[in-house]
């Protein structure tokens, strides 16, 4: 057999300081430190804890030029070998780990930067409650935020006196200034009245739909959005959980770009596809009731084809996710309706729920929108009184 290291491996010194009241009762400050070696691997999708000689054997073997696995054995302990072979770290050519090579080799195909790769890979969430932990720390206010976190760095930022400042003239407020203060994050949703198919229509074409096309070849076309996108390349797909859209039942859409087009993925109940949207949005309940979540979704492979390995291309991916995030909830404030964008979802649970793979295709962030509920139940950031006059 034949073996190399996997192609994106980032190793972490970790150190975790725990109580120790032996080495209190020993004189000591009563602390203990566990020092580990962590191993993040992107094709793993988990974390591998190493040991110090298996870190020193993984740095002497090549993650590009294949190496007979008699050489290494001769060289360093046979079970550490193994043991790097099983764990996904070391990635052999025999029969017996043709998985394991064939998501290795999807990565190196994908053409991730190695420090980015590990970051999306390992900053996912699945299954976190995230709204219920807002709820139990019980902070109703940023006065109470304040009090608990202390105080936060200036609002307003200043790197010249007042004197050489150069003070430019009022503004004069045109239409878009007055629909942009009707924006403001919506956590009060109407769960009765259905968005029109005709402003849901419109406000998928405008956001995601191909404005233009222009054909390359007969396999390449160029496309134009209202958004803009790193090398043209709109690498964003845009997935739908419907819950209260005229004439389209509740459930799992996928939005075809070039047909203007719902492909339908999943029929849910409408119980079913609010215990989903809370799961999507880790459990951030006063989202989940929106009337449609819109997933963004890069397919990473898309960028990556013009930018390979590129330490900047999944900052742009990810610049591309807030464009169109922006245009989305522009777009139901024109229409009277609120909106919100949330990173704080469960990324793994989506994946699973649309059947992507990590690496190729994942989701950056959740958008929501829908009709206002008549009534405020939840506190929402309105200073100018532009949506909730008091």
């Amino acid at each position: 057999m034949r073996i190399r290291r996997c192609s994106i491996l980032l190793i972490e010194p970790r150190e975790r300081v725990e109580f120790d009241f032996d080495s209190l009762l020993a004189g000591g400050n009563g602390l203990r430190a566990e020092r580990r070696w962590i191993a993040l691997a992107p094709h793993l999708e988990r974390e591998c804890t190493l040991s110090a000689d298996e870190v020193v054997l993984l740095g002497t073997v090549s993650a590009h030029e294949w190496t007979e696995s008699a050489v290494l054995t001769a060289r360093h302990d046979e079970a550490l070998v193994d043991g790097l072979v099983t764990k996904g770290l070391l990635v052999g050519d025999a029969p017996e780990s043709t998985d394991m090579r064939a998501r290795d080799e999807d990565l190196r195909a994908s053409h991730w930067h190695g420090r980015a790769a590990v970051t999306h890979a390992f900053g996912r969430w699945q299954g976190v409650a995230a709204g219920e932990e807002v709820r139990n720390i019980g902070i109703q206010s940023v006065l109470e935020m304040v009090e608990r976190l202390g105080t936060p760095p200036t609002h307003f930022h200043s790197r010249s006196t007042r004197e050489v400042r150069v003070t430019l003239p009022p503004p004069q407020p045109t239409a878009i200034d007055s629909m942009l203060r009707q924006r403001a994050t919506c956590r009060n949703y109407d769960l009765i009245r259905d968005v029109p198919l005709s402003i849901f229509s419109q406000m998928m074409h405008r956001t995601f739909g191909a404005q233009a096309a222009h054909a390359v070849n007969a396999e390449t076309a160029i496309v134009k959005r209202t958004s803009p996108s790193a090398g043209g390349l709109h690498p964003t797909e845009a997935y739908l959980l419907i819950q209260r859209v005229e004439n389209v039942a509740p459930g799992l859409y996928h939005y075809h770009v070039g047909d203007h087009a719902l492909e339908p993925m999943q029929t849910l109940s409408s119980d079913e596809a609010l215990a989903l949207a809370g799961r999507f949005v880790a459990q951030q309940d006063w989202l989940a009731r929106a009337h449609a979540l819109v997933v963004l979704a890069p397919r990473f492979t898309r960028s990556f084809w013009k930018y390979r390995d590129h330490a900047k291309i999944y900052r742009a991916v990810t610049l591309d996710v807030g464009h169109l995030s922006q245009t989305l909830l522009i777009s139901a404030t024109e229409f009277g309706m609120g909106g919100f964008v949330t990173a704080a979802i469960n990324e793994v649970d989506i994946e699973q729920a649309l059947g992507l793979e990590t690496m190729q295709e994942s989701p950056l962030a959740v958008c929501g929108f829908g009709w206002r509920a008549a009534e405020r139940s939840r506190m929402e950031f309105d200073p100018q009184h532009a949506v909730w006059p008091d």
